[in-house]
Parts: structure tokens; sequence; C-alpha cells
């Protein structure tokens, strides 16, 4: 038997807790209120089940969760004027965050769970878990200009504008997971009909009926059902058509490929590809599949025991993880929508929000579908791995793969081929339109993100050797005297007259201790194109000049290049300080038209930038800076 009294006081002591951290984590607070109300409906559905379990809050809290961010849109904290302006700040300071940071953060500040829990709870080994809590931490604290001690009391304080809260009775909430239990088992037996059905048709039932539940489900012509736990369509997308460990080969021919799971993805948290924001890039589509690979490598490993006459060396065989794989495939409602869902998806790998990882080159690719994109991206942690991203739409279908590997990068031919080879197993299917032939990739400028025209985005930014935690980028800001992109060569400013759309922006490494001048700024303005000209051309004569006249001072041009209205200027300075110090820097200053940039990085003991991926990152301003170009 169920019991009421057992449902309804957990209902009336769990409720606000859920409702304080979906709305921490989506700041939405009608969709975390009614996220909280369903999973209670589906609570109740299976009290049989849910009331013998030791942790009822690990059945219900994901639930929740997963509701409010499905009906979570916009930033609706920013319409409601009744919102207290410190709760207002801090749901800024959460939006910036990553979903997977958002999750850590909350669950971390406002549940009992143990570390361990949350890791299992958002699908991280423990010891990423507790690294990515520290960065979602770390960026939190910056945005939201507080220090890391106080996050756990800002994420507590959100609680007060929910205290007036109107709730559902136990009872109304009963009855809804009553009827909704109901509404399955029409559902359950109709299907069972169709099973004993071998041709002909079937009378539909229940058809034009309205609603029985909270969660909204409805049954109307034939047996065209939705699913009220997912919220997405009856399967529409066959297994058939995703890629084999046969055809995965090609991103590591050397390699052991083995499937290790395929599913409507609405397990876990649904991030199962790097960079990926959120479960779904079309968050009303009706169906989606997704497939994860590993490959393996076995090598023989000497083992070296004891000492002295009793040393021993022997062999052992070590079979290691080398690269993964995913597929993603969605379908949306219409092309358009799907359309949609593409653009959406892109911006997961234009602008992915891993720490220290790093968008290498952008693609548009040809003869791939109806819409095509490539990504490299590189992740700089312990262990340095390269993911490749090929993206391609074919009707009212996504198709997205995505491989890590951490040893030899795949190439962009086994890339793009195992895109077309995706979207070919498509093809034919209901919703695919045009198939792939071979691909054509160019390099293209990366996608707009966002950010303010011609600065940089963490994205952008590589590595720097012996530093602790991400770069975090401060809010971009007027320009003003101080420009710390400058050098005592050039005392380069953004401020003359003539300069319009002039901003600057910093990125430095909190998480690194014991720096005073390790960090990378940037300048940018617009003016007229002689202005502009002569502008960088005043920098090189400095920069030329000073290192002429100052014995203490070196320079050391990296990269010089003008083709079309655009430039490219590129050195290493090293300023003596005394006898024993110098000051090292790296200095680009770079054109595109009318709009300026100048580009800075500050070295510090053994925290340093390669000086090739300083011009390739002088190489990114560049092409980030079209957008400020056409505006100026």
């Amino acid at each position: 038997m169920r019991s009421p009294e057992t449902f309804d006081a957990y209902y009336v002591e769990t409720r606000a807790r859920l409702l304080h951290e979906a709305f921490a984590l989506t700041g939405d607070a009608p969709a975390a209120r009614a996220a909280v109300r369903d999973a209670f409906v589906v609570a109740w559905h299976h009290w049989r089940k849910v009331e013998a379990l030791e942790d009822r809050d690990a059945y219900v809290r994901p639930l929740t969760l997963r509701r409010a961010r499905r009906r979570h849109t916009a930033r609706i904290w920013h319409r409601d004027k009744s919102l207290d302006p410190e709760a207002r700040s801090t749901l800024d300071a959460l939006s910036k965050l990553s979903t997977r940071q958002r999750e850590l953060l909350v669950l971390n500040a406002l549940s009992a769970l143990t570390l361990t829990d949350i890791s299992r709870s958002v699908g991280l080994p423990r010891g990423d878990a507790e690294r990515e809590l520290q960065t979602a931490a770390s960026q939190f604290s910056l945005h939201r200009d507080v220090p890391t001690t106080e996050v756990r009391r800002l994420l507590q304080d959100l609680a007060e504008p929910l205290s007036s809260t109107r709730w559902p009775r136990a009872s109304v909430v009963r009855r809804s997971g009553a009827a909704r239990r109901r509404t399955h088992t029409v559902i359950g037996a109709a299907l069972a009909s169709t099973a004993l059905l071998v041709s002909g048709s079937l009378v539909a039932t229940g058809s034009g009926a309205q609603p029985t539940s909270l969660s909204e489900e409805k049954a109307t012509n034939g047996v065209d059902v939705h699913d009220p736990d997912s919220g997405v369509g009856e399967a529409v997308i066959d297994e058939a058509t995703l890629l084999s460990s046969t055809q995965v080969e090609r991103f590591g021919s050397k390699l052991d490929w083995e499937e290790t799971g395929t599913s409507d993805n609405l397990g876990g948290d649904g991030l199962v590809a790097p960079c990926q924001r959120e479960r779904f890039s079309d968050p009303d589509g009706l169906a989606a599949l997704a497939r994860t690979w590993e490959g393996s490598a076995t090598k023989v490993v000497r083992k070296t025991t004891g000492k002295g006459a009793k040393k021993r060396t022997s062999k052992q065989r070590v079979t290691r993880v080398e690269s993964t794989a995913v597929q993603i495939v969605e379908r949306s409602r219409d092309e358009d929508h799907a359309a949609d869902s593409f653009e959406a998806a892109s911006l997961w790998f234009a602008g992915c929000a891993d720490p220290r990882t790093q968008l290498v080159r952008t693609s548009d690719v040809k003869r791939v579908g109806d819409d095509a994109r490539q990504f490299r991206l590189r992740s700089w942690g312990k262990v340095p791995t390269t993911i490749a991203v090929g993206m391609a739409r074919t009707g009212s279908l996504v198709v997205t793969t995505v491989v890590r590997t951490n040893g030899a990068p795949v190439s962009d031919k086994a890339s793009l081929g195992g895109l077309a080879a995706a979207v070919n197993a498509l093809c034919g299917t209901d919703g695919a339109a045009k198939c792939a032939g071979r691909p054509r990739s160019s390099t293209t400028p990366p996608l707009d993100i966002g950010a303010p025209p011609g600065l940089l985005s963490v994205v952008d930014l590589p590595p720097v050797s012996a530093v602790r935690g991400p770069w975090v980028g401060t809010d971009p800001e007027k320009a003003s005297n101080t420009n710390y992109a400058s050098t005592r060569c050039d005392r380069t400013t953004f401020t003359g007259k003539g300069i319009s759309l002039a901003r600057t922006r910093t990125f430095l490494f909190p998480e690194t201790r014991n720096v005073d001048q390790l960090g990378l700024t940037q300048a940018v303005g617009s003016m007229k194109d002689p202005a502009a000209r002569k502008f960088v051309e005043q920098v090189r004569t400095r920069v030329r000049q000073c290192g002429a006249a100052n014995l203490g001072t070196s320079v050391t041009a990296l990269a010089s290049s003008s083709s079309k209205g655009r430039e490219i200027h590129a050195w290493a300075l090293s300023m003596e300080l005394n006898d024993k110090q110098s000051f090292p820097f790296l200095m680009a200053i770079v054109r595109d038209g009318t709009a300026v940039s100048q580009l800075g990085f500050s070295p510090q003991r053994n925290m340093t930038m390669a000086r090739d991926d300083f011009v390739a990152l002088s190489r990114r301003v560049l092409e980030r800076l079209g957008t400020l170009s056409a505006r100026g």
C-alpha cells in the first residue's frame, strides 16, 4: 500500500528545498516551481518504489532539476521587478557559468550531498568534479566581485525571493499522480493492442481528450503519444542509422574501438560530449539518440621490482583509453527549428566553456547535408588532448560527431569522412534531406559568441605553462589612459581624439598564487582608415627606435605582415630593470581596416606563453576585429 501520510510529509518537508536548488540553477522561479510540482506528481505515481528508498531525494531531485532546465528558456530574472538587486547580481554571475559548473556550485552550496554524491550526480569522476567545482567558485566570485568564502551565503540568500511561493495541496498532487498512473495504464493497453495487430488500422482511443495530469500529457489521433517523463516525442530515429564501431575506426586505425553506450540521452546530466552545454540543442525536439565509443591501445611496458641481487624486470601488457568518440543525432519539428538547433549546437563549440579548452580553428564544410561546420579545439589540462568536431544539418535532423584524443590528433580528412558517413546513414530516412558527397572545407573566422566587438574571449586563449586553474576574463570596460597592453617603448593609449568604441579587457589566472604581473590585456578601438594606418605605424616606429636607442631593451620581431588593409606586427621585448632582473613582454598591434587592437602578455617566472602561440593569438585578434571593423 502507498502511504499518503508519508508522501504528504515528505512533500511539505522537501518542496521548498528543491525549489531553492532549481531556482538557483535556472533563475526562473515559475519554471522551478512547476518542475518541483511535476516531480512530486511522478513520485506519487511511483510511490511504492520511492517510499522504500533510503534516499528519496536521489529520485526526486534529478527529476526536478531536469524539468527546470527544460522549462527554462530565458533570463527571466531580468524582467522580475520584485527581485532584489543582490539576488539579480547572483543569478547573473551564475548564468555566466556552464550548466555543469552551475549544478556543481548549487548542489555543493545548497544540498546535503557529499562531493562523491555530487560528482556521481553530474556524471564526473570525483577528482574532475572537485577541480570543476573550484573553477566554478573562482569564476562565480570573479563575476560577482566577492571572495569565494561568500559563495555559499549568496546562494543561500536566493531562498528569500521564494518565501511567498504558493503550493498546491499534497492531496491535489496525489490526485494528479493517480490520474497520470491511469493514463499510463490506458497507453500501455493501447500499445499492447497494437502489438496484436498484424495489419489494418487501430482505432484511436482518447482522441481529443484533455490532459489529465500536471505534466500536460495528451493522447490525440491514433497512438501518437508523448512520454511525460522525457518531454521528447516517440522515437523517430533508428539506432541502425548511427555509426558502427567499424566506421569509427577511421578516427584511429591503430586503436581497438568499442561501443560504450547508445541511448536517448535522458539519463544523468545529458552532457555526453566535450563543450556540450545542454542536454539537447533543440529543447522542443521530437527525438534524439547518442552513441559513445572508446578507442584503446595495448602496450607492453617493463616493470622493475626489488633491489640489488633481487632486482627483477618483467613485462606487462597495459591497455589504456587513448580516444573517445560521440555521435549525437537530434530531430526537430521542421527544418527551421533544425537550423536553429544547428546554430545552438555550433555555439557550444565556438564558445566552449570547458576549462583550459581553446578553439583552434573553425571551418565551413561543403557537400555534406544542407549545412555543415567543423571545429578544432585543444584542451591543455594535465593530459593535453585535441578535439575534432563535425556538425551537419540535413532537413530536420542535426548530426554531431566529436572525437577527443590524447595522442595524435584526428586528421581533418578522417573527421569529415566520419561526418559524411553519419549524414549518409540518415539519408533517405524520415526528416532527412540532402545527403553527403566528398566533403570540402575552408577555414573561416570564428563564430560570433556574443563578446563585445573586436575583443577576445577565454575560448581564444592558448596554454600558459606552470599555472593553476583556467583563464578568467574581467568584464570589458572603456579604455583609459592606463593601457596594460602597451610597453614603456610605445606608451600607446586608445583615448585620443577620433577613436571610438574603445574597450579593454584583461585575462588572469585567479587560482594561481603569488603572481602580481602575470596576465594578458587587449585594447581595441575604431578610427578612420588613414588614422588607423598612422596609429599602427606610430607603434611600429616607437618599438623599433626603442630597441635601437636603449641598451637595456631588446626587441625581437615575431611576425610582420600587411595585405589589403589588414596588418599584424608582433614582438618579444625584454626590458632590463637592473643588473640581475629583466622584464619580458610579448606585444602585438593588429589592424583590420578602421579597427585597431593592441595585445600584450606579461609572463612571470616560468609561467609563460609560447611565442608561436602568441603569434597565432594575434591572428585570432585579426579575425575577431572584423566585427568591430564592420561597425566602425
